[in-house]
């Protein structure tokens, strides 16, 4: 029987990162994932990184630390990222008025520009023009967010850590102290857990006891086969509603089928092999085992990409769903568990990949010397 250090719960972006800087530390790690091919919120993302959007010491420390970050992790993976720099267009609806949506950002570390809707087009003339009173502009990085989770976890195997496809099931207890998983296949043991599951890290840990404000979000988007059509920049609303469906958390454990809330904010991201990344449809859902119609989404998807990138509409795509996780409180829940040793939680983020890799690395320093006074601040017991 193999004893780990540390099992990591999830290979999407927040599990592979914190995996390979717990394997940075001389930790033995176990990564398990239950999809031998990604199904999840890190393939299904646009892969912007916004670090102008910290709005207080901690979030503008943590953005700072997130982007110096990308800017070097292709050559610290040996894997690259598709790290760039690329403008970010918020686009403002006709019936909104452009100074008071611009207002709105004031409070973030770098704030937008205000672009007309001539100087919008100028920027990016895939922008319908009638359908926008103008837009924000804002300084923003890119990363292929699977080619960025894949490279996480080429270095973490070269570190010596182990990858195993399987989905957790349950957890192995023995008084007050989780002592390892069991999956649908086997069982595996370490002197400690870290649970970077994503969407259903709320049902895991439910199975310890642990009612933990880490929620999520339904979300469908469309991936494209790569096409001539050039996007310039990363398009999204200004307004997004996606934000405030994140507080309509009221009667979350039921087992209801039918989303509570659901809404569009329409975007589009182009990678640059030419494909691109259309959405998205969020919906408060409470049964993460539910599956939304794809049809239906990708009709809804194309209607609101046609009112302001007409051009992208009909590019051939297919609808994905996956969960977002979220938690209404804080930007991240990081830390240990309060009725259980031997488990930790690492999830909920509110910028993932801005914030996953640096708080990854304070992760693993805070486990190796013992002190970190951010980790103590993101702790799900505060």
């Amino acid at each position: 029987m193999i004893n780990y250090d540390w099992i990591v719960i999830g290979g999407g972006f927040t599990g592979s990162a914190l995996a390979y800087e717990l394997s940075q530390q001389k930790f033995k790690v176990l990564l398990l994932e239950k999809d031998t091919i990604a199904d999840n919120a890190t393939r299904y993302s646009y892969g912007g990184l916004a670090y102008w959007s910290g709005t207080d010491e901690l979030t503008r420390q943590l953005c700072q630390e997130g982007i110096e970050l990308h800017r070097n992790l292709t050559e610290e993976l040996e894997g690259n990222t598709e790290f760039r720099e690329l403008d970010l267009v918020l686009t403002i609806d006709r019936e909104d008025d452009p100074k008071t949506i611009a207002q709105n950002y004031s409070q973030f570390a770098i704030e937008p520009e205000l672009l007309d809707v001539r100087q919008a087009c100028q920027l990016e003339p895939l922008l319908n023009t009638s359908a926008i009173a103008g837009a924000l502009k804002l300084p923003h990085g890119h990363i292929h967010p699977q080619k960025t989770n894949d490279a996480y976890q080429q270095a973490f195997q070269r570190c010596g850590g182990e990858i195993i496809f399987e989905e957790v099931i349950d957890f192995l207890k023995e008084g007050e102290t989780i002592k390892g998983v069991k999956t649908n296949k086997n069982s595996y043991y370490a002197a400690n857990t870290v649970v970077c599951a994503g969407g259903l890290t709320r049902s895991l840990l439910l199975e310890t006891g642990n009612s933990i404000p880490n929620y999520f979000t339904h979300a469908q988007a469309i991936l494209t086969s790569p096409v001539d059509i050039r996007l310039r920049t990363l398009i999204m609303p200004a307004v997004q509603q996606r934000f405030g469906i994140e507080t309509e958390i009221n009667n979350w454990d039921t087992e209801s089928s039918q989303p509570l809330t659901s809404i569009i904010d329409a975007g589009a991201i182009q990678f640059l092999d030419g494909s691109f990344c259309l959405g998205q449809i969020s919906a408060i859902l409470p049964n993460p085992r539910t599956k939304l119609a794809e049809k239906a989404g990708e009709k809804l998807i194309r209607q609101e990409i046609a009112k302001i990138l007409p051009s992208l509409a009909e590019i051939p795509g297919t609808c994905h769903h996956c969960l977002v996780a979220f938690n209404p409180h804080h930007i991240a829940l990081v830390g240990k568990l309060n009725n259980m040793s031997g488990i930790y939680l690492f999830s909920g983020f509110t910028s993932t990949l801005v914030f996953a890799p640096p708080l990854a690395r304070r992760f693993a320093n805070w486990i190796a010397k013992g002190e970190d006074s951010i980790i103590d601040r993101l702790s799900p017991v505060n």
